[in-house]
């Protein structure tokens, strides 16, 4: 079954259209996906409807100020983009969440595809307390508060990386990134790997440096920036363990 529905966020100032994938009468699993407009082109439906996972999936719908609102809460890129991200946290938080008291006992999880990817992980990362689960498709881990140029450093000025490295563990957290090996062409440090894949190997040993060891990365050939590819992630993603709820 899949419905839509309207929430209106006071943090965003606009209404927030959602809409929910459930073909399970016993869910165990509520997995929240950023960009939640784009699963309208997947083949998400079919996907529940033929495995029956006990899953649901809700899609969050972008708004006009998208760039404001993903990110990561508190800190705003160089260019002051992402400055609106703790209210976006907040929206899932205090408002969406509490909306829906049929989710209050699942296991909970955010998605996201490249910006909207890095907000998931943002917000999983600080709300450890009610999310286990990050699932980061082409994450925007580049996220940094400098330029590029003389004073750049990989290890000062990425944003998430540096926060994650400099915070205490946090237990039962499961991860899931995905790159695709032409996602971009940039190679800012010119070792012949794209920065997307760099910055999410990176994040990952920053993670399993602090303990994690629940953490699947998935490399796709000739994957690109684009929905195709990331619909292949998805489906990828939602046949981890995590999601068959046990």
């Amino acid at each position: 079954m899949v419905r839509n529905d309207f929430v209106y966020a006071p943090q965003l100032d606009r209404e927030v259209v959602l809409d929910i994938y459930q073909y399970s009468d016993l869910p165990r699993v509520l997995l929240l996906v950023n960009d939640g407009q784009e699963l309208r082109k997947m083949q998400i439906s079919s996907l529940l409807d033929n495995i029956q996972l006990p899953v649901v999936i809700v899609g969050i719908h972008a708004g006009p100020r998208r760039l404001q609102e993903y990110g990561v809460a508190g800190h705003p890129d160089f260019q002051g983009n992402g400055a609106e991200a703790d209210r976006y946290a907040a929206f899932i938080t205090n408002t969406l969440l509490p909306l829906y008291p049929q989710w209050k006992h699942l296991r909970l999880g955010i998605a996201g595809f490249s910006l909207g990817g890095l907000s998931a992980l943002d917000i999983v990362w600080r709300h450890a307390d009610l999310f286990s689960f990050a699932g980061v498709c082409s994450g925007s881990l580049w996220w940094r508060d400098v330029p590029l140029g003389p004073g750049y450093s990989d290890e000062q000025h990425r944003i998430i990386h540096r926060i994650i490295a400099e915070d205490e563990f946090k237990p039962g957290l499961q991860f899931f990134f995905e790159c695709g090996t032409e996602d971009e062409t940039a190679d800012r440090n010119g070792n012949g790997v794209i920065d997307a894949i760099d910055d999410t190997q990176d994040l990952i040993k920053i993670l399993a440096s602090k303990g994690y060891s629940d953490i699947t990365y998935y490399e796709i050939p000739g994957g690109r920036h684009d929905m195709a590819t990331w619909e292949v992630a998805l489906q990828r993603m939602l046949r981890l363990p995590y999601f068959a709820g046990g």
